[in-house]
Parts: structure tokens; sequence; C-alpha cells
């Protein structure tokens, strides 16, 4: 059954730290160690987190028709209802019982971006105002750390900016919600099973109430999970499986997951993603004669699209 799991004290990061080398070093043990960590002075202000989660649960007290009138796009972009995704191929699993909603950047004219759904005005007057607020502080604050990753790697600060990795805008905000009737006693329910994220980097806010568990060995067994708890005021940040990639597993891409607890959960991730076109290859300074890379060179719009075709299809069989 799935269940509590041990207490974990994750590695913080200040970001208004001035020692950005101390920071760094912060992270990249964190990376090595767990691929998960929080950050505090982040930049995004406590009420725009907070206006956000009062915005979402809004919209998924709605009827289910009406949220269903904007179910997800072929972009990836809306809502899906719970059980659509499913991220393993157990014949016990019914999949994942939480239900989300897909907002991707609106400044970008590329049509692969270009596909936002939105609410009714008359209905949610400030919603896609609030959502693209977020969406902006978001990725600024996701850049900050993105530097600070670079310099864990021996790399300038600046590298994943002038290697073309935000050339085109690829982060999206989904926001989630987790009923609070599932049954936790039952172990085909959960409210989304053990996964890796298929990305960069992902940040993470919540509104306080448990079930976030992480499995730092994903090939032990039986599988130890660890509760991440809320620090107020900060995020939750862990790497994907490109970065994983990108780093030739120096960084880890950590199972995580989310149990139903007897009460309702919002939470709002914020994934950023390199540009479609841009080829992921192992890092320079991320292997040697010792340690080959261990990936073929691939196309991040490629592998996020095979990825996210996966989870859909699973859900559907």
């Amino acid at each position: 059954m799935a269940g509590a799991g041990r207490r974990l004290d994750l590695p913080v990061v200040d970001l208004a730290s001035p020692d950005l080398r101390a920071a760094a070093t912060s992270i990249r043990q964190a990376c090595v160690e767990y691929g998960f960590f929080y950050v505090v002075n982040h930049g995004i202000e406590r009420a725009l987190m907070e206006r956000v989660l009062a915005e979402s649960r809004k919209f998924f007290e709605r009827p289910v028709e009406e949220k269903m009138a904007l179910r997800k796009n072929s972009s990836h972009r809306g809502y899906t209802a719970p059980y659509s995704e499913k991220v393993d191929d157990n014949p016990d699993s019914r999949g994942d019982s939480k239900e989300t909603f897909y907002i991707g950047p609106e400044e970008d004219d590329d049509s692969h971006n270009n596909v936002n759904q939105w609410p009714s005005e008359e209905c949610f007057p400030s919603w896609r105002k609030t959502m693209m607020s977020y969406h902006a502080n978001a990725l600024v604050t996701g850049k900050r750390i993105l530097s600070l990753i670079a310099l864990s790697l021996d790399l300038d600060a600046e590298f994943f900016q002038k290697n073309g990795a935000f050339e085109i805008p690829t982060a999206v905000l989904r926001l989630l919600h987790y009923a609070g009737n599932v049954n936790a006693s039952d172990d085909r329910n959960i409210g989304a099973a053990a996964h890796s994220d298929y990305g960069m980097l992902t940040l993470l806010a919540t509104d306080g109430t448990p079930g976030l568990q992480i499995c730092r060995e994903k090939d032990r067994h039986p599988q130890l999970w660890e509760d991440v708890h809320h620090i107020n005021g900060s995020l939750i940040v862990n790497i994907g499986d490109l970065l994983e990639r990108w780093t030739n597993c120096v960084f880890r891409s950590t199972l995580h997951r989310v149990v139903p607890v007897g009460k309702e959960r919002y939470s709002v991730a914020f994934f950023i993603d390199p540009s479609p076109n841009l080829v992921i290859q192992c890092m320079e300074s991320c292997c040697n004669e010792a340690y080959p890379p261990r990936f073929p060179p691939i196309k991040s719009g490629d592998y996020l699209e095979e990825r996210l075709s996966s989870t859909y299809k699973l859900a559907t069989a």
C-alpha cells in the first residue's frame, strides 16, 4: 500500500545569497545526492503564488462538462481529467487520480506554442493575467537556478542562455488538483504514480498539503519512499530526465510520486524545457575516457514528444 514515508530534509538554497559559488556547490550536492532541493528568496511574491492557487481551485471546482470543454489539445495545452495519465504498464493501475491544466508561453508566435486554452473571461476575469504573470516570474527564477546549475558543472554561468536552450520558449505551467476523497488504502489509487520528470528543470509550489514522496534508489527493492515536507514560501526544485541525460547521469532525475492523504491537495508545477531543436548531448565537463557519454545525441523536442505521447497512450490502452 502506498503510504507514509520517512521524513527527508533536503538542502535549502538561498537565491538571494551573494556567494554564488557556495550556492552552486550546494546545488551540485543536492543534484548528485537527491535530484531535489528547496529554493528560498526566489523572487516570486507569495501573494502571486496564493492567487495562482486560488484561481486554480476555482477552476477545478467547476462542473466536469465545463472543464472538459477545454480538454488538452494535440499541443498538450488545456485540461486533463482524472485517470487520463498513466506512466507505467501495470495492468492493475488505473492511472493517476489527479486532474491538471497545462499553460504554455503566450508571447511566442510559433504555432507550436501559441495554442493555450483559457476559461471564460466572464467567469474568470483575472485568470489569464494571473497565470501569465506567474509564468513570467517563474521563468526568471528558473533561469537564475539554471545559471547556478551551470556554475555547479564548471560551466559558464550563461551556458544555457548561450547554447540556445531558451531560443524558443517552451516552459509550461501545470496546475494540479488531487481529490481528497480518493481511498488511500486501495493500492490502485495514487495521485501521481512513480515517475521522473521528462525535461530540464521543475519548480513546484504547493498549498502545504503533504503527499509528495521521492525514491532516491529507483532500482532498490523494496523501494524506500521519503516524504518531502513543506517549507513556507519556498519552491521545491527537481531536475528532469533531459538534464540527467545532458550531465551523463552525474545529476540524478529522481523518482517521485504523490500519495493520497485523505485531504485535497493543490500544487503548481513549472517545467523548463530546452528549445525543441536543441540537440542534447553530453556536456564536456561530465565525461572523459573513463566515463564516456552514455546516451546518443537527441533533439529536445523529439525526446519530450515521445515521452508525453507514451504517457497518454498507456492511459487509454
